[in-house]
């Protein structure tokens, strides 16, 4: 990579977009707009992309989107927000506007495979061939890396929406508009504040409800390492980073649910396995900045 090469990352996020500027993977600039609907969300973004190529020639864009977002060049649609409950963004065409101007070459893909793919790179995924990283904040999201690349397909992964099986005892009904029980119905921020029927933030570590929290996080953590194999799976999102006594939990619940089935779950591996992602809150943003260096050919710095 040459000393003058300058990456560029919009992370477009549910409530908030951060464009970045990055000299390799280290972050020089950031800005941020709240994201409300598509024409003005856009509209800054792309002013904070001009100005910084005006200044210097970027090497490279990424986008890192919320989905589900078109990933297939051969598509119409190619770019665009798909169906979405998020008011007035189905359509949205989010990679052209963005790189509407801009003679870079350029990437987009979903916020959560861009995550995944900055812990493969510069965090807690380092190493690793395959790996997922699941997000739980408002929503829960997972990416899927396999052989070091983001999964696609007809569509992207769309972990959150898994039906999985319930814990017994634990009658909640779930949250989310589609399927009410899916594991984003029952763990993710809207659902823990109807859950425990306040803000989650001001429930004692010791409520008896976390213990069904667990058991939901646990049952995704073993779907997701007997249907991808992953060799690691890493958590972020302010619920998942602000509740980190959830993770001895999770562990534990993970092994039973495999019940000795894969020989690579067990407590001796289990802190290796399961674990925080290792950027943080920089996962999202960086993972921008990945997508930007792979559409520019320089994925391996």
């Amino acid at each position: 990579m040459t000393a003058t090469a300058r990456f560029a990352g919009i992370e477009l996020g549910g409530t908030k977009a951060i464009a970045i500027l990055a000299d390799g993977h280290r972050i020089v600039d950031r800005h941020m707009v709240p994201t409300t609907t598509p024409d003005p969300t856009l509209a800054a973004l792309r002013a904070r992309l001009a100005d910084w190529n005006s200044t210097m020639l970027l090497t490279g864009l990424g986008i890192a989107s919320f989905g589900p977002i078109q990933l297939d060049p051969a598509h119409a649609d190619f770019g665009q927000i798909l169906a979405t409950p998020k008011s007035g963004w189905t359509g949205a065409r989010v990679a052209a506007t963005l790189a509407d101007g801009l003679d870079c070459p350029w990437a987009i893909d979903t916020d959560v495979n861009g995550a995944a793919l900055a812990e493969h790179r510069w965090g807690a995924g380092v190493g690793c061939d395959s790996l997922c990283y699941v997000t739980i904040g408002t929503g829960l999201g997972g990416g899927i890396l396999i052989g070091g690349r983001p999964v696609h397909g007809a569509l992207h992964p769309e972990i959150g929406h898994l039906r999985l099986r319930r814990v017994a005892g634990d009658a909640f009904d779930g949250t989310c508009p589609f399927h009410r029980d899916c594991i984003e119905g029952l763990v993710a921020g809207p659902a823990l504040r109807a859950r425990f029927g306040r803000d989650p933030a001001s429930v004692a570590d010791s409520h008896p409800a976390w213990q069904h929290v667990a058991a939901d996080i646990a049952e995704l953590c073993a779907a997701i390492l007997l249907t991808t194999s992953a060799q690691r799976l890493l958590f972020g999102g302010s619920v998942a980073l602000s509740r980190p006594f959830l993770l001895p939990l999770i562990r534990a619940r993970v092994i039973d649910r495999i019940g000795g089935y894969l020989d690579f779950v067990d407590r001796g591996r289990m802190d290796d396995l399961v674990r925080f992602a290792g950027l943080g809150d920089q996962a999202g943003p960086l993972g921008a900045i990945a997508l930007a260096q792979s559409a520019s050919g320089q994925g391996l710095s």
